[in-house]
């Protein structure tokens, strides 16, 4: 159902823990982290499969705080209202500039044939700008580009980020769509995330984790 939870830094022994949810036909990383002392955390990016994402939840045993976006694409945010219904929490992020695609998840559902609700956001975010999941503090940043919203979330005491569909592991987000920025992604991304240093670890949107260090070696969209 899900990768077993890890803490995102042996090295450091942090208490934040992350367990990784494939959800939809898209499988996107619905990513759960949370404080291991006080179990409290977050939901990132329900994109759907509701049902799994709240059996996750009980399996690990997480006490949910909030719903957290990084965009508004239907394989991300399309499962949020559902699930904050059930839970009984707010919904924050992403950027306001995604409120449209938010507007449109039921149409989004119909033309890729899987139930979409739409979000309103009970906080929208902006850069610059602070997230806590369960007391741990990740700075916001604003990279447009995949969509005019996407935000990245960068907790520098453990270097970890959660990455939504920005950068992945040897590829970029498409930028392919009607409001689609090519030029704007990889300056965001050389711009604000290529600063980090290279032990920074993240979860991307899909497909498996990387760090900063490896993108800067081996990634061909960022030479």
């Amino acid at each position: 159902m899900y990768q077993p939870e890890t803490p995102v830094s042996e090295a450091n022994k942090p208490s934040m823990k992350a367990a990784v949810i494939p959800v939809t036909p898209f499988q996107q990383n619905c990513t759960l982290i949370w404080d291991e002392k006080s179990g409290s955390g977050a939901v990132v990016d329900p994109g759907g499969d509701v049902d799994r994402i709240r059996e996750a939840i009980l399996e690990v045993g997480m006490t949910p705080e909030k719903i957290v976006l990084t965009h508004g694409h239907i394989d991300h945010a399309g499962g949020a209202t559902e699930l904050k219904e059930a839970l009984g929490v707010e919904i924050e992020g992403p950027h306001r500039a995604d409120a449209f695609l938010l507007d449109g998840l039921e149409e989004q559902g119909r033309e890729y044939g899987f139930p979409a609700r739409k979000v309103t956001p009970d906080r929208w975010f902006d850069e610059p700008g602070t997230l806590l999941i369960g007391g741990h503090e990740f700075e916001i940043l604003h990279c447009p580009g995949h969509s005019p919203g996407s935000l990245v979330y960068v907790n520098h005491a453990h270097k970890f980020i959660l990455m939504g569909d920005v950068l992945f592991q040897g590829s970029i987000g498409r930028t392919d769509f009607p409001y689609g920025n090519h030029e704007a992604l990889i300056t965001a991304i050389k711009t604000k995330l290529l600063k980090l240093d290279d032990a920074y670890a993240f979860i991307p949107g899909h497909g498996p984790g990387s760090s900063i260090g490896m993108e800067r070696r081996t990634n061909p969209f960022l030479k």
